[in-house]
């Protein structure tokens, strides 16, 4: 088992001050900035988990709050994906003056709504944005900003989850770059179902380093999660 290369940040931007979870291996391919959904942060467990299956591949992550505390307790901001957006945007800037960040490739893992921040960012700042993973994600909060996104895009949904299905199909049509639609048999929206998450992980990951580090260089995902 590795020990765990994470370190708690804080992304100090303007009067800005967000709490992250810093992960970085050994010689990272990229760096990947998590953007969580419907009011959940840096601790949520889903996302963590995916995070340290993608630094066991050689992925450097950053796992954050969009929202500072006082801001969190007003439930308009879970739903301000302008707001939610200018945040990532900041932490992507915040990577870039970072030692050990600050020269890598840049990938979004967006759940839920922050799946429509992840995009929206993508869309209005596309330097250095190598590819875009969705989870279980609302990307139609980001529906006048998806024919703008230039980065490969992967969105990832449960096979029961049929609601959203129907939001990443129409999504899907609306995005003009290189993208790919994966249905997971028998998960619902949370992928809490046996080997779900564990599914998105490996597609995620396959995805980043694809786009982040090239497939020429014949790395691949897999081994134990921890």
């Amino acid at each position: 088992m590795m020990t765990r290369p994470e370190h708690n940040v804080q992304i100090v931007y303007g009067k800005l001050a967000l709490e992250g979870i810093l992960g970085i291996p050994p010689s990272p391919s990229g760096v990947i900035i998590f953007a969580h959904g419907s009011g959940s942060g840096r601790l949520s467990p889903r996302n963590n988990f995916v995070a340290r299956y993608l630094q066991q591949n050689g992925l450097a992550t950053l796992l954050l709050d969009l929202l500072m505390p006082g801001e969190a307790e007003d439930r308009r901001n879970v739903f301000d994906i302008d707001l939610l957006a200018d945040r990532l945007l900041a932490a992507k800037a915040w990577l870039k003056e970072e030692p050990g960040t600050e020269k890598l490739r840049i990938g979004y893992f967006g759940a839920s709504t922050g799946a429509g921040a992840a995009l929206q960012a993508a869309a209005r700042d596309s330097s250095n944005v190598q590819a875009i993973v969705s989870r279980g994600g609302r990307p139609d909060l980001a529906e006048a900003y998806l024919p703008s996104v230039t980065a490969p895009t992967l969105l990832i949904v449960g096979g029961w989850d049929e609601p959203v299905i129907e939001i990443n199909q129409s999504a899907y049509e609306l995005l003009t770059c290189e993208k790919k639609l994966i249905i997971v048999p028998g998960a619902t929206h949370l992928f809490e179902e046996p080997g779900t998450l564990e599914a998105v992980a490996d597609h995620a990951c396959k995805w980043f380093l694809h786009y982040l580090h090239g497939a020429e260089n014949g790395k691949s995902c897999g081994g134990a999660i921890y």
